[in-house]
């Protein structure tokens, strides 16, 4: 059955214990009941399905053969839109992953594509199974979601050709006006840094709906400085050369306040992100995930374990 987290706050005891009883007792099972699923990712080849894993499953979930992911694009190299102009195929470094650890798992994962601001309030509401796409691992966030951590990355900051104001560390963001994606971890970081760092020297933060939207307003000179997560900005440096580059701080090589990037469960279905972690980390054993992240070129955000609720703020 399909729980709401925050919303049964005022059920009876009598309905929590059962609650309780019914996801307890829902995860594992017979192998025998495992349908193998197959999937072929690009860099990578045919991931296979590991019956020992899938019997993690909890039993709902594996009698559908499936789950639904809420995500966000375009957000590359996370995810994106398959084919420019349709919303209903993806590709990218999460969307992979996501299917390998699913196939891993005797599942099909079928993604859809929601506001970013909403994607936690949607799977709250239960309206789909996880959500991925860049997302960072915050304990905010761990009051709905439970998030298996499959790599670590911070905020970059991308700036006119010749970096013609110097920026090379967030200290030289105060006086600027800096574009964010709405609702984003550099929305928040960046106020709080404003409100404690540049004392006389306001720092502007301006929110836009998607990443893209932000960076054209830098082409147009309606901002100074893009923060958005790092990674992502390798990409987009590259395609806009001669326009904009990505700030090289050395001291902080994958990012300000890098923080762990998860898929996020409903809180209340820790079966199942302990069944997604295990295939994470069986990804991760036999080599499948470097592939995919080397794929992507995004090796540098690699860790060496997946784990659950890592989150540094």
């Amino acid at each position: 059955m399909r729980i709401r987290s925050l919303a049964l706050l005022g059920v009876t005891s009598a309905l929590l214990a059962a609650t309780a009883a019914c996801g307890s007792s829902s995860a594992g099972g017979s192998t025998d009941e495992i349908t193998p699923v197959s999937v072929t990712i690009d860099g990578v080849g045919a991931v296979e399905t590991d019956k020992a894993l899938a019997a993690k499953v909890p039993a709902d979930v594996r009698g559908r053969g499936g789950v639904t992911v809420a995500t966000n694009a375009p957000y590359q190299p996370f995810i994106d839109f398959k084919v420019e102009g349709r919303t209903d195929e993806f590709v990218g470094l999460d969307h992979d992953l996501f299917q390998a650890a699913s196939a891993r798992l005797g599942l099909k994962a079928t993604f859809t594509q929601q506001p970013f601001d909403g994607l936690v309030p949607g799977l709250q509401a239960a309206k789909y199974d996880a959500i991925a796409g860049g997302i960072t691992d915050k304990k905010e966030r761990q009051q709905v979601a439970t998030f298996v951590d499959y790599s670590a990355s911070g905020t970059g900051f991308l700036v006119a050709a010749g970096n013609p104001l110097g920026v090379k560390t967030v200290a030289d963001l105060c006086g600027r006006t800096v574009a964010v994606q709405k609702a984003s971890n550099q929305a928040k970081n960046l106020a709080t840094y404003a409100k404690e760092s540049c004392a006389g020297r306001p720092l502007q933060v301006k929110e836009y709906p998607e990443n893209p939207q932000a960076v054209q307003a830098l082409i147009a000179g309606n901002v100074q400085v893009v923060a958005a997560t790092r990674v992502n900005l390798v990409d987009t440096a590259g395609a806009l050369a001669g326009k904009a580059e990505l700030v090289d701080d050395p001291s902080s090589p994958n990012g300000w306040l890098a923080s762990p990037n998860g898929f996020g469960f409903l809180k209340a279905q820790k079966d199942l992100a302990e069944a997604y972690r295990a295939a994470v980390q069986s990804l991760i054993d036999d080599g499948t995930y470097g592939k995919i992240l080397a794929h992507w070129k995004q090796t540098p955000i690699a860790v060496e374990k997946a784990t659950i609720d890592q989150a540094i703020d």
